[in-house]
């Protein structure tokens, strides 16, 4: 007997939803969650906290709009527990309250604003079940959002996790200002994310990890890009395997590119074309300080984990 599960992730950039069905009981640590619908909707609710410390009136509402239409969605698909939680930008806030209250009456249950140890393990959980056999763990999972970055060492479970203040927006808003970004502007975004980078591998410790594995929008945008797909394909993106030189060529080309000339790429995401240069350059820079020569992309992540999280406690 499957269950019924919905669940959802609303970051800095995006808010996404995932209903799926969890494997009956006694089905073995193998069994696949079976996806029903996944959805995903730019709100950039994080828009600008990182200058004002404050969620925007705008971003709020637009957030709202498409958690209403989640709801709705999951009513008439019969998941049976929802679990939503909110990560880097409502976790910075002053207003986060206001933010709660939205989530409460539009979608009947209040946002779980998870620290960053907890979204550093809901992410290692959907990221590593079900990789090929040559991604060999020790595996170090990194998760870049658009307000921060996870890092998550572990095998079959997690050893160490840092969350750490290096998103794609908080970079572009910080640093990458120009269109397309100046010499000096990406210059002064690599010395900061290099520093945060060696922090958090000290931390982790992320250089001890035989198999990086990369999840969110903008590592499998840049391995969407590196395999020259004509349109975005979940299936030939998931865990694949992307060169640390094909990262570095993906990188450069998307920042000597303007916003216009990044929504031309056939696999770009309208609401990430202005934030991918940033959200490349974290990738390439996490790969160098770590010593990988390769990383391996995942399609399953946070939204994964939040899903598995809901196992013991559905019925």
């Amino acid at each position: 007997m499957t269950t019924r599960v919905a669940a959802i992730d609303c970051g800095t950039n995006s808010i996404r939803l995932l209903v799926a069905d969890l494997p009956p009981a006694g089905a073995g640590p193998d069994a696949p969650l079976v996806d029903v619908v996944r959805r995903m909707t730019i709100v950039r609710l994080g828009e600008g906290v990182d200058r004002t410390g404050r969620l925007s009136a705008a971003a709020i509402e637009r957030t709202r709009v498409a958690l209403a239409a989640y709801a709705a969605e999951i009513e008439s698909l019969g998941a049976r527990r929802v679990r939503m939680c909110a990560t880097s930008a409502s976790r910075d806030a002053e207003n986060a309250e206001e933010f709660r209250a939205m989530v409460s009456a539009t979608l009947g249950v209040p946002p779980e604003v998870v620290t960053g140890d907890e979204e550093a393990r809901l992410s290692f959980t959907g990221a590593v079940r079900g990789l090929a056999a040559d991604a060999r763990p020790p595996y170090l999972v990194v998760d870049i959002g658009g307000g921060s970055t996870e890092f998550v060492l572990g095998d079959t479970t997690v050893h160490g996790a840092i969350s750490v203040d290096i998103g794609c927006v908080r970079m572009t808003e910080r640093h990458l200002r120009s269109d397309p970004p100046t010499a000096e502007e990406i210059a002064a975004a690599e010395a900061d994310v290099t520093a945060v980078v060696d922090r958090a591998l000290a931390a982790v410790p992320g250089r001890d990890a035989a198999t990086l594995v990369g999840v969110a929008g903008s590592v499998t945008t840049v391995a969407a890009i590196a395999l020259g797909l004509p349109a975005y394909d979940s299936e030939r993106i998931h865990r694949a395997r992307v060169s640390y030189d094909e990262v570095a060529k993906v990188t450069a080309d998307l920042l000597g590119r303007s916003v216009a000339q990044r929504m031309e790429i056939p696999v770009m995401h309208p609401g990430r074309a202005d934030v991918i240069g940033a959200g490349a350059l974290v990738l390439r820079i996490i790969m160098e300080r770590a010593g990988m020569t390769s990383m391996v992309a995942s399609e399953h992540d946070i939204l994964d984990g939040i899903a598995w999280s809901l196992a013991e406690t559905a019925g």
